[in-house]
């Protein structure tokens, strides 16, 4: 884009290098603000998989400047995420927060974050640690447990692979319960494959457990039972979250309760709006199903919805 201009930035959260990409309009003399983009679960690039690409060039078309950052231990970014917890991955983002801020395109105060599915939830964490913050956006996010929200996407996987009420979903269910159990019981990976064993490793199961080594085990026991509503009710900023209809890996309509009696809580700071967007036709990338465009109305309700959000020149 002619009226972008793209360079590579890092900064730095205690030993962990992160780098990542600034986006800023050319051509105009202010920014209207500036937006932190989160990435979801696994090794998620500064770009999340070409997601991220078209919501920043259309952020920055709409005058917002765009940090986005290679999760720790991707791309030129150093560490692990398998070993980081919820609160490592929360000050990844708050550090880019900081840095974005700092800089001199972008008026003070005005930045906010925009997380991901599990960048969602790394958001919320990160947004009720801050009082000054004039957003955060949550995209695809679950209400639920990161246990919960895979085992409703295992379901819905496992009724397309077999058709509804096949016997296999409820034994491969039983079994990705037996995981988690063993996963709370802090059980190693060995035991864990014992168990996929013994079951006779129904083939349904590799949407979950594909990939996984003992490293992803540890790291999966320690994020299963993650609770985002203490999060949600320590918010002080207003909240967008954003949802798409077709969603099939995240319970949308129990997130969104979650969100909304979060929402209703009397000890929730005022300033914590929520405003939800549900567009039908959207996927868990809110993409039109069957194709990677987004579903109509998404990105300008994005930018419309943060410009109305802005804090005013010079307030504190």
């Amino acid at each position: 884009m002619e009226s972008m201009r793209v360079r590579d930035v890092s900064f730095s959260n205690g030993t962990v290098e992160l780098a990542g990409s600034l986006s800023v309009p050319v051509g105009t003399d202010l920014v209207v603000a500036g937006v932190v983009l989160v990435g979801g679960s696994g090794p998620t690039d500064r770009d999340n998989g070409t997601y991220f690409l078209p919501l920043q060039q259309h952020l920055v078309k709409a005058g917002f400047a765009v940090l986005s950052y290679d999760k720790r231990g991707v791309g030129q970014s150093s560490g692990d995420w398998r070993t980081a917890t919820m609160d490592d991955l929360a000050a990844d983002a708050v550090t880019a927060l900081n840095f974005l801020r700092a800089q001199p395109e972008v008026p003070s105060r005005a930045a906010g974050l925009f997380g991901h599915s599990e960048g969602g939830w790394v958001a919320l964490r990160a947004s009720a640690a801050q009082d000054d913050l004039p957003w955060v956006v949550t995209n695809s996010c679950p209400g639920t447990s990161p246990a919960e929200q895979e085992r409703h996407a295992l379901a819905n996987h496992l009724r397309g692979l077999h058709g509804e009420g096949h016997p296999e979903i409820h034994s491969t269910l039983s079994l990705y319960d037996q995981l988690t159990e063993a996963g709370r019981r802090d059980a190693d990976f060995a035991t864990a494959q014992q168990l996929i064993a013994d079951a006779g490793t129904p083939p349904g199961l590799a949407y979950y457990w594909d990939n996984v080594d003992e490293r992803l085990w540890r790291f999966l026991k320690r994020k299963q039972d993650h609770d985002p509503i203490p999060d949600l009710l320590r918010l002080r900023c207003p909240h967008l979250a954003l949802f798409g209809g077709a969603d099939t890996a995240v319970p949308v309509a129990d997130s969104i309760r979650v969100f909304a009696e979060a929402a209703c809580d009397a000890a929730r700071p005022h300033r914590a709006t929520l405003t939800v967007e549900v567009f039908p036709c959207g996927d868990h990338r809110l993409q039109v199903q069957g194709s990677t465009d987004l579903a109509p109305g998404y990105l300008d309700k994005v930018s419309r919805w943060l410009a109305h959000h802005v804090p005013p020149t010079g307030s504190s």
